[in-house]
């Protein structure tokens, strides 16, 4: 094999160039047809997972389960709606104490980012014939990336129960009950463990039938780096709480004090087959806050309705379509997608200007740095460029503009591993220069100029005019693509500059040369003199310059061996077995099984075009990303070396591997500016058939794989397969 599947290389590829055929406008018909992914994608997480919901700057945890560890049940209401607009890392808004560019602004904090877990909305009970059903645990909880479905059974009746989080950023729950019952809610206003003083307040507005409660306090917080804690603002301070429900508590709600001043509220409404709603909404506005649970309150159904229809949009209209002869793949993919695209947040105030997405819940809300790696490029793939991939790049620019990094004295210039309005977190990384590489892709899907002078002039430039820096070896190919993108936006008088950092190929040649079995070890790449093996060897694999002899070697003797290299359980564990002995702290234990890893160490096999690659990809997706036993996806932060379930339950940090389709298995490459389509596929010799649809340039085109040609239709590119015409 060259650089396509083995169960390509003698195919008969057939190009079915339809655009050259038909006008533009007849190509409607390459448009997927229209599906309800949010109804595909419903699965049976109680027992199993926390509730998840995200609106814009709303999310919502039902129950508590920290690292898949159960901690409390999720109950009738709205026990975690929160408010994260990205104000800050976790609980306060202090300011640092670091002068110069190190300085990380107001709200960073190393303490306190689950601060969810100790708020209290509305848990719900049920009184029936005067006795009370505290907060009782659901017998099924659905979950969908528009909304939750609950049941309850709670004295011989049974409760429905559906949350989700309208367009307007406000919770409602909409309940149903087979009899006459009352809904009992209590909860309080924002206190956290690290909290030091409540100075809320919280009063019932009759005109709107709602408990309206002005947040406020103060915390331990924890701005710089080694640094003790200070007492400072909390996170909600002068912020809005309403709480209100479709039938009136006026008289059957309490609110008092306790001994830290936090306010305890209850509220009372009866429910039948008719259904109670109740709702939360939260805002810097008061006024606004009542609005939008008033609104939400006259319009559940339509708000619901148009909830699942955005959902639905973006599932169908915004990410390729992709289907394959086994389900559960598709099921994998679109699921990916689905929390991809839930994390998106939008903001509008200080550094948070771009739509962009997020990581974790569960962990720091925010976008990463290193994620951004793969996050930028998943992007890429998407419909809307301008909605959807710009803002993954362009979020950081702020902190460069703003001269917020480290600079070292080699000249390296470092940017913190989060961000938000007004705040860094003050932990340095080098992984940036892999972000030009993904703005580049995304200006190849667009050909938008404009962008990609955004991203260069006061970004790019300024981190790198002095140092590249690296990730996984890229250094030669950033330095290459910055020559390119100076002399696309008008900078002519900087390529000289970038040129001096592009180096001769036998040059780079000897770099790799002088890593290959170093430190002693046999068919090892850049192996570490501690003995310490991780992935990120592989990594380097990514690099066009990579030398392919090496990679097969490296693949063959490390990769694929059970015995001292990296195949566990399945493929890849973060660490070689060789170093797992001496290597065995609980962290180590923690992380046995990583998604980033897996995806830049499968990357590297597809970019080397190895014939393993689709297979170990599959390995891993079904290994990795579906439960067998429960008959769904999961996207875990990591697997525990003994396969137990670890960290954050809907994380992005899975986001890469949505890569393995469409540039793995599809082998898709495009580019706007060469108005060309390449394709090497790689489908897995386990699949029937697969097909693949791209939305390219404003219309759709059609990509069929099976085990004997390829074929392409409603393309407005140029397709090219070189290797397989060289077949032919």
């Amino acid at each position: 094999m060259m650089r396509i599947s083995r169960t390509i290389q003698k195919c008969i590829v057939h190009i079915l160039l339809l655009s050259s055929l038909f006008p533009a406008a007849l190509l409607a018909g390459e448009k997927p047809p229209a599906y309800n992914y949010c109804e595909r994608l419903e699965q049976a997480v109680q027992g199993r997972k926390h509730g998840f919901m995200a609106g814009n700057i709303t999310y919502y945890i039902g129950g508590f389960m920290p690292s898949w560890n159960r901690g409390q049940e999720e109950t009738i209401g709205l026990t975690h709606p929160f408010h994260h607009d990205l104000r800050s890392r976790g609980i306060g808004l202090v300011e640092s104490s670091i002068e110069g560019t190190e300085h990380t602004g107001v709200g960073n904090d190393y303490s306190g980012w689950e601060f969810y877990k100790d708020t209290r909305v509305l848990y719900g009970s049920v009184i029936i014939n005067g006795e009370t059903f505290k907060n009782p645990v659901p017998q099924s909880m659905q979950w969908r990336p528009d909304k939750m479905i609950c049941q309850y059974a709670v004295g011989g009746v049974t409760i429905y129960e559906e949350k989700f989080i309208a367009p307007n950023d406000a919770a409602a729950s909409v309940i149903r009950s087979t009899e006459p019952v009352t809904l009992e809610f209590s909860g309080h206003s924002f206190y956290h463990r690290k909290s030091v003083r409540s100075t809320a307040t919280a009063r019932y507005d009759r005109s709107s039938n709602a408990l309206v409660i002005r947040e406020g306090g103060t915390v331990e917080s924890r701005p710089d780096p080694n640094a003790p804690a200070r007492e400072g603002p909390c996170v909600y301070e002068g912020m809005s709480t309403v709480l209100s429900a479709s039938r009136s508590f006026a008289k059957s709600h309490t609110i008092r004090r306790d001994d830290r001043n936090v306010v305890q509220y209850t509220l009372s409404v009866p429910c039948d087959d008719q259904g109670t709603t109740v709702v939360w909404a939260m805002n810097d506005s008061r006024r606004q806050a009542l609005k939008d649970a008033s609104d939400l309150l006259r319009h559940t159904e339509s708000a619901l309705l148009a909830k699942t229809r955005e959902m639905n949009r973006q599932l169908n209209e915004e990410v390729p379509y992709f289907r394959c002869s086994e389900a559960k793949f598709v099921d994998i993919y679109y699921y990916l997608w689905s929390i991809y695209l839930m994390y998106y947040i939008d903001v509008q105030k200080g550094w948070e200007m771009e739509n962009h997405t997020q990581t974790a819940v569960n962990n720091f809300l925010g976008m990463h740095r290193y994620d951004a790696t793969f996050q930028i490029k998943v992007g890429a793939w998407t419909q809307d460029k301008a909605r959807y991939a710009y803002g993954n790049v362009l979020t950081w620019k702020h902190l460069t503009k703003n001269d917020r990094y480290r600079q070292l004295g080699n000249g390296s210039r470092l940017i913190s591993d989060n961000k938000g309005i007004s705040w860094h977190s003050g932990a340095y990384g080098g992984e940036t220069p892999e972000h030009v590489l993904g703005a580049w892709q995304i200006y190849q899907h667009t050909g938008d100029v404009a962008f990609l002078k955004d991203c260069y002039e006061d970004h790019f430039k300024k981190l790198f005019y002095q140092r590249i820096g690296g990730f996984a070896m890229n250094t030669d190919q950033v330095a290459e693509t910055l020559v390119q993108i100076a002399s696309l936006t008008g900078n002519h008088a900087d390529v000289p500059h970038w040129e001096s950092f592009v180096r001769d190929p036998e040059v780079i040649r000897r770099d790799y040369d002088r890593r290959w079995e170093a430190n002693g070890v046999e068919n090892f790449f850049g192996a570490a003199a501690n003995g310490m093996y991780m992935t990120n060897s592989f990594w380097c694999m990514r690099s066009p310059y990579f030398p392919r002899e090496y990679a097969e070697r490296f693949v063959e003797h490390w990769a694929l061996d059970k015995e001292k290299g990296y195949y566990g359980v399945f493929f890849p564990l973060a660490m070689a077995k060789q170093s797992m002995q001496t290597f065995a702290t609980p962290v180590d234990h923690s992380f046995g099984y990583t998604p980033d890893t897996a995806y830049f160490t499968i990357d590297g096999m597809f970019q080397q075009g190895l014939d393993v690659a689709p297979e170990l990809a599959v390995n891993h997706l079904e290994n990795y990303n579906y439960r067998e036993a429960w008959g769904i996806p999961v996207a875990p932060e990591a697997y525990k070396r003994n396969l137990d379930l670890f960290g954050d339950q809907y994380s992005n940090f899975n986001a890469g591997k949505i890569l393995f389709y469409l540039e793995g298995f599809g082998g898709l490459r495009y580019s706007i500016p060469e108005n060309q389509l390449t394709i090497r596929p790689a489908m897995p010799t386990t699949w029937d058939w697969m097909e693949i649809r791209l939305p390219i340039k404003g219309q759709w085109t059609k990509i069929r794989y099976s085990a004997e040609s390829v074929e392409v239709s409603g393309c407005p590119l140029d397709v090219v397969l070189p290797e397989a015409a060289s077949e032919n």
